[in-house]
């Protein structure tokens, strides 16, 4: 970096506190001085522009506004004076530059950082240990270097507060022994720093950046790249390398080779890294990261733009939409499916999450539709398969005049073959069947999940789940009859929705009971609306989805009818012997676009823009294992835009979840991500036309999702349908435009659980609750300790945050209810998932699906469930217009004697007019 300094480089003003004192990184202190802010700054601007441009007035004021801001920064922190590290002050710096959009020469500082810490780490002499040695990769033994291990927990620890960089290496050298191996010095660091991040949130980052060291020296040697390269010189030479391996390892589509290699390079941002904590990294290295021989050949940022260019590969500016992607991808403002992650860029491109198919009812259509299920599971597609044709058991055969044996046998196929084809060796394969209410088998379908009975007719490894028409939710209010029937009897119904099923329904059980059908049984409908309920609280299944809502609010209702649901339950897409229904997703991190207390709409704006074409763009280059989905996903072109982190939304607003200013948020939140999720598609439209199917659909006639309400309305009785209509946005242009150009894609929006993706951008899954404060997560890439950070960040600053309340915390299983010391204010605002009261969670849903075309994935949560509550529930769920739920989950008896249960606190706002509501009695 240049050396020349700008004529008169002063500083804006002068105004941190005089008593602020630098510690520098050998411990001294030295006075505060902005001018050396000034001076580096400026050195990173002439590297960019070069020396001639000493004299520019705009990178003069460039230089003062980007200095003022950083002495701002840090005397709002330090108003009364104190102490900052040196390492912060450079942080600050590279925020001021990234936020006045000065991305080169923040790139120029960082690599100016990186070439010191690099050239302090050569310089710095070894230093010994006097008893431990390590072997290495050649075989030979030398001392253990002890200074290396302290600068790699100093660089992984810089900028962060609350690490014990000295005690983190004295206890990971408890854990070496003579002779070990010289790459598990930093593995021990990281288990180290691991074990310590439920005492200090901030050991998760420590953990991830040690991690990204031993993943930095494996890619390095995989590839033939210098090891003692720092990552913003290393990345633009990796993705090269990368690619040029993937390809030839037959990893990678050739195609990537085309792309502007030196350009994407120069794009990388390495200080987005930092973002990761270590459950997130550690999840991209188990299962993302492309490997060869078990070694990881990605880096990830490389991995970002490597999905991004797979993405891109159909653009008209391939490059350049690639680092849009790219940037929206590794900001985590927005993160693609895990097929999408996984499979973007390679030879096999299966990028889509979702596929629905229903049954015939013959063996070639029953033993085809498994085969389809192997084949998408492969590709790591989750399956939703609708079973309601298949005819009941004591159903005539006609080819071999004997009595079937229903449905049940097949769907013990279908739970083995999900176990033996497990997506490819990456993750478990998943399956859900769908059968209507309405069908003979129901009852034995309800106890597929059941620990006892007969083994040859229990599911326990697949989901199942009830399409349930609102007929029987009528019919159980009333207290009367429902029949049941063999398809083969009936099978129009399964086509039928609305009146025009209530209808035809009635006509049959008149036929029943004039004797023309004899294959059917008569059932009082709260009977079974009771065992329904009784077996979801024993097995969590099957879950209770609604058969007339995704129908009569579908925007596809011209173009066929929505069968089932899918694995997840936010899916509603037509299905038919002819077509799987197939859906791309995606999700936005609603936390990052929380700013100042209020959603940043303009940035919302930009990143749902550049998500529904993303996901547009998977459609087009999406590897299809079967005919049937290609042709569906092309003709309908349907994506299922969603997001997450809305609890950790809810955190930086300060709102308990159980609160109407949350329910209000919720519809705010969705609504501005529904109309430009809509206006994306329609513009999308206007640039490469509307998609196929589109004449005749609910969008061609001028009815938006919020106004397909009305239809719901209008197949229902008074009173069984209470949704809140408002609006706050002006929807007349998106009208105009979808009314001038169409829509691109049929299906906009869904709303998945986000289970894995949450985890690598490190926010709150989907619309969840929090699940507890500090517990222990299990997944395929291990145990992990999970506290909440933003609860630590609240008790910091009340002065609670000791190993007493980690103790606490631990005793209550992960509870701020029963500590007296923790304030009323935050009890409310960290009430977990058991402790509210699960109508919220229903009322905050509603607000959302009156806005989306498709469902969410809604989990319920009950601690002490019983009849009358979860009758009283999801009888609120259909009142609300919700067209489906997710698992029911419950608390087991475990930690019964620790202590006494903790009663979910009640609403101070009841807007559940229930009569058996205990707030309102």
């Amino acid at each position: 970096m240049s050396s020349t300094a700008l004529a008169d480089p002063q500083p804006p003003f002068r105004n941190a506190p005089e008593t602020l004192q630098v510690i520098k990184r050998n411990g001294t202190l030295v006075g505060f001085d902005s001018s050396k802010i000034t001076v580096a700054v400026t050195k990173a601007f002439l590297a960019v522009e070069g020396d001639q441009a000493a004299g520019s007035a705009r990178i003069h004021d460039a230089v003062e506004r980007v200095t003022g801001q950083v002495v701002q920064a840090i005397s709002r922190r330090l108003r009364a004076g104190g102490k900052v590290h040196i390492e912060d002050i450079q942080d600050q710096v590279e925020l001021a530059l990234m936020r006045a959009e000065e991305q080169r020469v923040a790139r120029a500082y960082v690599l100016y950082r990186e070439e010191h810490a690099r050239q302090r780490a050569c310089d710095a002499p070894v230093e010994p240990h006097p008893h431990l040695t390590v072997k290495k990769a050649s075989g030979q033994t030398a001392p253990l270097d002890l200074g290396l291990m302290k600068r790699q927990v100093e660089q992984a620890a810089a900028g962060l507060d609350g690490i014990d960089g000295d005690a983190l290496v004295e206890e990971a050298l408890t854990n070496l022994y003579d002779g070990i191996a010289e790459q598990d010095v930093l593995s021990a660091l990281v288990m180290t720093a691991r074990s310590r991040i439920e005492l200090e949130p901030d050991y998760s980052a420590v953990t991830a950046r040690l991690l990204l060291e031993q993943l930095r020296l494996e890619s390095a040697a995989a590839l033939n790249l210098s090891t003692d390269l720092p990552l913003a010189e290393l990345y633009p030479q990796a993705l090269k390398a990368f690619v040029a391996a993937g390809i030839g390892y037959e990893l990678l589509d050739a195609a990537l080779a085309d792309f502007d290699l030196e350009r994407l390079g120069a794009a990388l941002t390495p200080e987005r890294d930092l973002q990761f904590g270590f459950l997130g990294l550690q999840t991209l290295y188990d299962r993302y990261f492309l490997h060869w021989n078990k070694t990881r050949l990605e880096l990830p940022q490389v991995f970002f733009m490597r999905v991004a260019m797979g993405l891109a590969l159909r653009e008209d500016d391939p490059n350049a939409r690639a680092i849009e992607f790219y940037n929206l991808l590794s900001s985590f403002d927005y993160m693609a499916s895990t097929p999408t992650l996984f499979n973007s860029g390679t030879r096999h491109p299966q990028l889509s999450s979702c596929y629905l198919t229903t049954v015939g009812d013959d063996l070639s259509d029953i033993y085809g539709a498994i085969r389809d299920n192997a084949l998408l599971s492969k590709w790591a597609g989750g399956l939703g398969n609708d079973w309601t044709p298949v005819r009941a058991l004591g159903s005539h055969i006609k080819g071999t005049n004997g009595q079937s044996q229903g449905v049940v046998p097949f769907l013990k196929v279908v739970n083995d073959t999900a176990v033996a084809v497990n997506q490819g060796g990456k993750r478990k394969g998943a399956v859900c069947a769908y059968l209507e209410s309405w069908h003979l088998d129901i009852e034995e379908f309800l106890e597929l999940r059941k620990n006892t009975g007969d083994e040859r007719r229990r599911t326990h490894d697949m989901n199942t789940a009830n399409w349930v028409p609102d007929l029987l939710i009528e019919r159980m209010r009333e207290d009367r009859d429902w029949t049941l029937f063999s398809p083969s009897d009936v099978p129009d119904l399964h086509d039928l929705y609305g009146n025009e099923f209530r209808a035809r329904y009635e006509q049959y059980e008149a036929l029943a009971e004039q004797g023309e059908i004899t294959l059917c049984k008569k059932i009082p409908a709260k009977q079974l609306w009771r065992k329904m309920l009784t077996v979801l609280f024993e097995t969590g299944h099957p879950w209770i989805t609604f058969k007339d809502p995704c129908n009569l609010r579908s925007p596809q209702q011209h173009a066929g009818v929505v069968h089932s649901s899918n694995l997840c339950t936010e899916i509603t897409l037509n299905t038919s012997a002819e077509e799987i229904a197939v859906c791309n997703l995606g999700s936005v991190n609603l936390a990052a676009h929380v700013a100042n207390g209020e959603l940043d709409v303009q940035r919302l704006e930009r990143t749902v823009t550049t998500a529904v074409r993303m996901l547009d763009n998977v459609i087009d280059i999406n590897y299809y294992a079967v005919p049937q989905a290609r042709h569906s996903n092309l003709q309908h072109r349907p994506v299922g835009l969603g997001l997450m982190g809305f609890q950790d939304a809810l955190y930086q607003l300060g709102l308990p979840y159980t609160s109407p200013e949350a329910v209000e948020f919720a519809d705010v939140a969705m609504e501005h991500l529904s109309y430009f999720a809509i206006r994306a598609s329609a513009s999308l439209a206007a640039e490469r036309g509307a998609y196929e199917s589109y004449e005749g659909s609910l969008w061609h006639q001028g009815i938006l999702p919020i106004d397909s309400i009305q239809l719901l309305k209008q197949a229902r009785r008074e009173g069984d349908l209470t949704v809140d209509t408002g609006a706050r946005l002006d929807w007349t242009p998106v009208r105009e435009l979808i009314a001038r150009h169409g829509m691109r894609n049929s299906n906009v929006m869904a709303i998945a659980p986000t289970a894995t993706i949450s985890n690598i951008v490190g926010v709150s899954q989907s619309i969840e609750p929090a699940y507890q404060n500090l517990f222990v997560k299990s997944n395929l890439s291990g145990e992990f300790t999970v506290v909440n950070p933003s609860l630590v960040r609240d008790l910091k600053a009340e002065g609670l945050w000791d190993k007493v309340m980690v103790n606490d915390l631990k005793y209550f299983d992960g509870s701020v209810q029963q500590i007296d010391r923790i304030p009323d204010e935050l009890k409310a605002r960290y009430a977990t998932a058991f402790e509210i009261d699960a109508r919220w969670l229903v009322e905050a849903a509603a607000r959302r699906q009156k806005w989306l075309d498709q469902a969410q994935s809604l989990n319920l949560y009950m601690a002490e469930p019983s009849g009358k509550k979860l009758d009283a529930l999801y009888q609120l769920a259909w009142e609300r217009g919700l067209k489906t739920t997710y698992y029911l989950r419950s608390l087991g008896a475990t930690g019964a004697e620790k202590t006494t249960p903790v009663s979910a606190p009640q609403p101070q706002v009841c807007s559940i007019d229930n009569p058996d509501c205990e707030a309102c009695q």
